[in-house]
């Protein structure tokens, strides 16, 4: 939890945030992750400073539990001094004691961001998905909770101006757009109309442009012009290398050129024949891709 300190900017875990949304496609299914087509709603998780303190955190919990499926999971929530904004014991179940930072005695309308965070850590536990490294499951839990719908109220808590910062989560606030982006391209859900942070919205406003950089990239047919003559330069000298560049070319068993890419959607990779026009479905997530090869 940044406070009041620096807060990073920029795409520092941007290759680890499209293999968890590709992780996350593998291991739920495309069936599974549409299911959650509706973001959690802002006045499901608002807390009024009148409320009780623990009422109201178990209220938020409880709904946030409701939100990812977890109908048997009861969350104790509990409040004590600590570095980060919150703990949570993954034990069997089905209680888990979930600590929440002192801070949000007074932050109260970031208890949600904060326990959406924690319950997705009991959710991808309850899936048996994990990266290999403390920090990558971070990661893969940050982007997991903004891809199923809980998200925005972690970039919503993303607060910064000359005097102070505040800012939930281990990905940057574009980071946090970036996903938030790609699920409004896949779901056609607006979230900017939730947030209370301006800077929120900067960040969704620069992460959407990066995902539909995604969307432009050859031999995608929304590629630009720019793009195309450099995929075409490229595929005169194939099977070489094509460094600083998503797609790769290699000949099949039968000696034709295939490029490889990853769909823009899911970052699953798709091999297609080099022959021009060619419409693909992409196995993972099933989107269907117009693609120039």
């Amino acid at each position: 939890m940044a406070n009041g300190g620096p807060v990073e900017h920029g795409y520092p875990h941007l290759e680890t945030v499209r293999a968890a949304i590709t992780a996350l496609y593998k291991r739920l299914s495309c069936d599974t992750v549409q299911t959650f087509a509706a973001s959690v709603a802002p006045a499901d998780v608002a807390f009024c400073d009148t409320d009780d303190l623990y009422l109201g955190a178990q209220r938020v919990a409880r709904e946030i539990v409701r939100h990812f499926r977890l109908p048997d999971a009861r969350l104790i929530v509990s409040f004590r001094e600590m570095n980060h904004a919150a703990n949570v014991e993954l034990a069997a179940g089905p209680e888990y004691f979930v600590e929440l930072n002192d801070r949000f005695r007074t932050h109260r309308r970031d208890i949600g961001a904060a326990l959406a965070h924690e319950v997705m850590h009991v959710y991808l536990h309850r899936m048996d998905l994990a990266f290999p490294t403390t920090a990558e499951n971070e990661i893969l839990t940050d982007t997991a909770t903004t891809y199923l719908g809980a998200g925005w109220l972690l970039l919503d808590a993303y607060r910064e101006d000359s005097a102070s910062s505040q800012k939930l989560g281990y990905l940057t606030p574009e980071e946090f757009g970036y996903v938030l982006a790609k699920r409004s391209l896949v779901f056609h859900e607006d979230p900017s109309v939730w947030f209370t942070s301006p800077q929120a919205y900067t960040a969704y406003v620069k992460g959407m442009a990066q995902a539909r950089r995604d969307e432009e990239q050859p031999p995608l047919t929304a590629a630009g012009w720019a793009g195309r003559r450099r995929y075409a330069r490229d595929r005169r000298r194939a099977p070489g290398p094509q460094p600083g560049v998503p797609y790769t070319f290699a000949p099949d068993g039968g000696g034709v050129l295939r490029v490889s890419f990853p769909c823009p959607t899911c970052h699953q990779r798709i091999r297609v024949p080099v022959r021009g026009r060619v419409r693909a479905r992409c196995g993972l997530c099933r989107t269907v891709l117009e693609c120039d090869t």
